[in-house]
């Protein structure tokens, strides 16, 4: 009776098994706001069609979110299944709630480095070169949102500028996103902008990867249009996070074929990374602890 009752319930143990692996017909990418959304989904378009046939799924859907925020809520709410953050989203994510998504990768920069820059940008025709000639000037972020475009220029700026921004500049605003950000900044809106970049390379050619690289490449920015101002401190480079209710299974085979990525096609890896990098490579939230401190802090969620 008792072996009975016990291969019964090994029965339905591995039945719910079954029944949980079969929840995932619909892989469910999130994209950041950042760029146009026809760019974003073309760039994708490449894991939506590789990605079915490598998780047993029957399809990937891709939500290219409006702003950072919409990939960070959709995550929260669980409608989304696996994104790109930057470091503040995935901390921002973490003070919400550290149980929803595990960051799993990150980049690796062709010098080997897994972090990047906050790149502060002007019109070279407006005069401004130094952050003195910025003072009582109008400021510009990227996004609430962004580590590169709002967190780490809130937190380390008034030590490069020796006050506190709200006193050192005119008015500060968002551009919308790193992309729309530059326009802005070449437009007049904001004298200046904070976006992002590897720093590694030429900055005549926006270096090897970042929003300045891909708005040169998109035919958007002319490099000897703009001057660098300002350039941060190393920021860790943002996590690919998966939701931690997804079944084991298909999280390790997803890590295993992002990782492989680089070299089974290295084009659509350099299309969802926007430039040049070396490599994927393993990370865990300790990685980020500095950035969730920093923004708990700063911000408070």
């Amino acid at each position: 009776m008792l072996k009975k009752i016990l291969f019964a319930a090994t029965a339905l143990v591995a039945l719910a098994g079954a029944a949980a692996a079969e929840e995932i017909k619909d892989f469910r990418i999130g994209i950041l706001g950042g760029e146009n959304e026809a760019d974003r989904l073309r760039n994708f378009k490449c894991l939506q069609d590789k990605l079915p046939a490598v998780l047993g799924v029957d399809k990937v859907s891709l939500f290219p979110a409006a702003d950072y925020d919409g990939v960070i809520q959709g995550l929260l709410g669980g409608t989304l299944d696996e994104a790109e953050l930057g470091a503040s989203g995935y901390a921002k994510i973490a003070l919400a709630n550290p149980d929803v998504v595990t960051p799993v990768l990150t980049t690796v920069q062709t010098d080997g480095s897994t972090g990047y820059y906050s790149i502060m940008v002007a019109r070279k025709d407006s005069g401004i070169k130094t952050l003195k000639d910025l003072k009582g000037k109008k400021l510009g972020f990227a996004d609430p949102d962004s580590t590169s475009g709002y967190l780490v220029p809130t937190v380390t700026l008034p030590d490069a500028i020796g006050a506190p921004i709200k006193d050192y500049f005119a008015s500060t605003g968002f551009g919308g996103g790193h992309e729309n950000l530059v326009l802005e900044v070449l437009k007049g809106t904001f004298d200046a902008g904070t976006t992002f970049g590897s720093g590694v390379g030429e900055f005549k050619d926006g270096y090897t990867s970042g929003n300045l690289r891909k708005m040169v490449e998109k035919g958007m920015l002319n490099m000897d249009d703009i001057v660098e101002l300002w350039k941060s401190p190393l920021i860790p480079n943002g996590p690919i996070v998966v939701r931690n209710a997804l079944p084991d299974e298909v999280k390790t085979k997803f890590v295993a074929f992002m990782k492989d990525l680089p070299k089974s096609d290295a084009a659509c890896f350099s299309a969802i990374e926007g430039g040049d990098f070396k490599s994927f490579t393993d990370v865990t939230p300790d990685f980020y602890k500095t950035i969730v401190a920093a923004r708990k802090a700063a911000i408070g969620g």
